[in-house]
């Protein structure tokens, strides 16, 4: 197996701060559904407007 570079991890942008966040293992399964670079981007995230 080859080994992969940090740069070529795919990336999304966090829904709280606005940082672009790499992939990592422990998300492996369930990327699709992470929202936020952190535990503490989580806990500031906004409420949603209503």
């Amino acid at each position: 197996m080859k080994t992969r570079r940090k740069g070529d991890l795919p990336q999304k942008i966090c829904a709280t701060c606005g940082r672009p966040f790499a992939w990592r293992k422990k998300w492996e399964k369930v990327w699709d559904e992470v929202r936020y670079c952190s535990k503490k981007c989580s806990g500031q995230r906004k409420p949603p407007a209503t």
